[in-house]
């Protein structure tokens, strides 16, 4: 199976450039599965139902999230209809969705998203090692899905390593989210599972990890807050992780970055 898996997008400029290149991108790399994370999609807060269908329109499969989730309140009854959009599956139970899905995937085949939310330096929230163990619990890579990819949206590459670690052979893929800051570790670990620290942002890079630089430039130089944080608009860099994984065994054989756009970006699968 091949995979693409984008990483944030962020503001307006970003989610259309999305819709524009994600069918060019399906058709030149014959993916068979996409996931993109769309919290920040909406002016860098949150996402819309109308973003969903979108970005559902140009090709994605799933839509995964993060912390910003909450942040356009009308998403709220959307994730109790609409099986592809998730939230990360640590939060309490009594959120709208749930944060996995088993998805049918063309020539017969089933994959299976899981996300969960770091807590290192980010809200205290349910074990995420105990919380994917369950999620997998009744789940056998190879025997019962093709494909397995976890997302961890968190702060610290260490526990993203370290659920990376815990989760190999038991997956397809473990990525990172949510540091906005594509990481260069992408590799397929011992057991065959694909990892990657942090995928990286869908944005303008021209930018404060997605925002216009003034206003983090001004917090940062004078501790002084003189307006809202807004979403750049320059151009974009896509940026996600591309996975090959053997449909007999479920194991990752080949993982790479991907960008596209945004100056001096060019890093493609092979």
């Amino acid at each position: 199976m091949k995979t693409l898996y984008l990483g944030d997008i962020v503001g307006r400029t970003a989610r259309n450039t999305v819709a524009q290149r994600l069918p060019k991108l399906i058709k030149k790399l014959a993916l068979d599965f996409v996931v993109v994370n769309g919290e920040n999609a909406a002016g860098g807060f949150g996402i819309t139902s109308e973003i969903c269908d979108q970005l559902f329109e140009a090709g994605a499969d799933v839509i995964v999230t993060g912390n910003h989730v909450w942040d356009q309140k009308e998403i709220l009854p959307v994730f109790e209809r609409e099986p592809r959009l998730l939230r990360p599956q640590n939060f309490p139970a009594s959120a709208p969705g749930g944060g996995i899905g088993r998805y049918k995937v063309k020539g017969g085949r089933t994959a299976v998203v899981v996300q969960v939310m770091g807590r290192v330096f980010m809200d205290p929230l349910d074990d995420p090692f105990a919380c994917v163990d369950a999620a997998l619990a009744d789940i056998e890579l190879g025997r019962d899905v093709q494909f397995v990819m976890v997302d961890v949206h968190g702060e610290a590459t260490s526990e993203k390593m370290a659920m990376g670690h815990h989760l190999d052979g038991r997956v397809s893929l473990v990525a990172g989210t949510h540091t906005h800051v594509p990481t260069a570790d992408a590799h397929v670990m011992a057991g065959g599972t694909a990892y990657i620290s942090d995928v990286g942002m869908c944005g303008d890079y021209a930018s404060v990890i997605g925002m216009d630089k003034a206003e983090p430039l001004q917090r940062f130089t004078r501790k002084i807050a003189t307006g809202r944080f807004t979403a750049a608009l320059g151009e974009t860099t896509i940026c996600g992780v591309y996975v090959e994984s053997d449909d007999r065994t479920g194991r990752a054989i080949h993982v790479a970055p991907l960008r596209e756009g945004g100056p001096r970006a060019a890093c493609w699968p092979r």
